[in-house]
């Protein structure tokens, strides 16, 4: 016999948990998968991470779909340079980008003879491999891997071509209430250089911090429906690694 109550209950099950999964997802934590090389050697494709919703406040992109429900952000809090951010992307405002934030609004950028400069002071690097590979979609690149140290102490890793091929820049200055972001792998991305396609991103558009990878598999080698593969393409040693 058909039990309408037990129906009702489920659906109420389900509905409640949809909600909450809806306010965990747009408040506090959010996962995120990377499909792109561009923030190589320390984002890998394949890689899932979490991103903390909370940590620069909240705006419209931070609930799914960017419903225009209010303006502006609420609970605002100024992320720092050298943060990895999820971010909007200024020209559709809701594809996902992950990028390094190296300009704060009022920050002059600029590279010159291949060495990246801020408001005039080059950022020093130095450099840890002569003899690196990384990806560049389907490519194979030979890179120099450097470490990065910006003003405020924050310490990464890059990587660019072994000939620079990224040598001179115009200057960009960052308007108000925008901020400009680098790929650590800085001669395949799409970053804040282009201004037609990402260029200066408004603080509205930021999503969240990633936080740290929580699961990362080669797709090279095998889905992770491959579990005869899961020995060789499961990166074990990048679960539960810390974002720097």
């Amino acid at each position: 016999m058909f039990n309408k109550n037990f129906l009702i209950e489920n659906i109420k099950t389900l509905f409640f948990a949809l909600i909450i999964a809806v306010i965990i997802r747009s408040l506090f934590i959010q996962p995120f998968y990377i499909p792109s090389s561009s923030m190589e050697p320390n984002l890998l494709v394949g890689d899932r991470i979490f991103v903390t919703k909370y940590s620069y406040g909240f705006s419209k992109h931070s609930f799914p779909f960017s419903p225009p429900i209010f303006e502006g952000r609420f609970f605002s809090h100024e992320p720092k340079k050298g943060d990895v951010v999820v971010f909007k992307t200024p020209a559709d405002n809701r594809t996902d980008y992950i990028k390094r934030l190296i300009g704060m609004p009022g920050d002059k950028i600029q590279f010159i003879d291949s060495n990246l400069y801020v408001n005039n002071s080059e950022i020093l690097k130095s450099i840890i491999s002569k003899n690196e590979n990384i990806y560049c979609g389907n490519n194979i690149l030979d890179v120099f891997k450097f470490e990065e140290s910006l003003p405020n102490g924050k310490k990464y890793n890059t990587v660019y071509l072994k000939n620079f091929s990224y040598q001179n820049s115009d200057t960009f200055i960052v308007p108000e209430n925008h901020y400009f972001f680098l790929g650590d792998n800085r001669d395949c991305s799409k970053d804040s250089r282009f201004l037609s396609s990402v260029g200066y991103v408004h603080r509205d558009n930021l999503v969240g911090k990633a936080q740290f990878i929580f699961f990362s598999s080669d797709k090279t080698i095998g889905s992770i429906f491959s579990f005869w593969k899961w020995g060789k393409s499961l990166r074990f040693n990048r679960f539960f690694k810390k974002i720097n």
